[in-house]
């Protein structure tokens, strides 16, 4: 089969869900689709946030952004989601699950609570949604253009982290086994499933750990220097187009090095 080189990095016209889109990473990942002329669905439960960050994209021209506020904590809001999103839509191309928390205190008074909050968000609710959105990613997958899921983990999952972020490490290590478990199950329907492990990128959750310690994170990165919007959008991009369209079961460390040369 042949493919026209110029399309092989497009995703023009293709339909997407960000959770968590309007802030971080995930709105570094919506701007990058939207420029290049998909239809962004973005959702998170600050209903403002995604308003404001869905007139700005639509500003930029090219694609769309659309928001769809839901709390993932609620089950409910869940639901809603994807039946609003299927009474907008017949099809979605990519699912981008970006939403994510963190919780850091001390190993002697890390609380019950934090496990629950951030295993639901982190974990829990990446198999919740992907669950209920896949009547929509099988309605556009073909064996020459699978649906994909993209799953934001963490080089925490991949490394012992610094900081005492023990629920966060955890159930990043453990959305990187479940991307690889979907990957599988999914793949049979036509839907890849991977995981981009970022390493330190400009976000509200990194923010406080970058204002103090930048220059020591960035010293000990093999580059030199933090993620930038470019370098996720471009991952999400490559692994949502017809170049990336043969990856499956992937976890792609995007973090400059950063794994290479952790030390414990």
């Amino acid at each position: 089969m042949s493919t026209n080189i110029n399309d092989l990095f497009s995703v023009k016209g293709k339909v997407v869900l960000v959770t968590g889109g309007a802030k971080g990473i995930g709105r570094m990942i919506s701007e990058g689709f939207v420029q290049n002329g998909a239809k962004v669905y973005i959702s998170s439960r600050d209903a403002a946030a995604c308003e404001q960050a869905c007139q700005e994209l639509n500003a930029l021209g090219k694609g769309t952004a659309v928001a769809i506020p839901a709390d993932f904590y609620k089950e409910a809001d869940c639901k809603k989601l994807a039946e609003e999103l299927a009474k907008r839509e017949t099809k979605l191309h990519v699912l981008v699950n970006n939403s994510g928390s963190n919780w850091g205190e001390t190993y002697d008074s890390y609380p019950e609570a934090a496990w629950t909050r951030v295993l639901t968000l982190n974990l829990h609710r990446v198999f919740t949604i992907t669950q209920l959105v896949t009547p929509l990613l099988e309605a556009a997958s073909s064996p020459a253009d699978p649906s994909r899921v993209i799953n934001i983990g963490s080089v925490d999952g991949l490394r012992v982290p610094a900081l005492e972020t023990f629920a966060y490490s955890a159930s990043k290590a453990g959305l990187h086994h479940l991307s690889r478990v979907l990957a599988h199950h999914l793949g049979q329907r036509q839907i890849t499933s991977n995981v981009i492990a970022c390493g330190p990128f400009e976000s509200k959750m990194m923010k406080a750990t970058l204002e103090k310690f930048k220059d020591s994170i960035e010293a000990n990165i093999p580059l030199g220097r933090i993620g930038s919007p470019q370098d996720v959008a471009g991952t999400c991009l490559f692994l949502s187009s017809r170049a990336g369209a043969y990856v499956n079961g992937a976890t792609i460390p995007l973090d400059g090095g950063t794994v290479i040369a952790a030390r414990m």
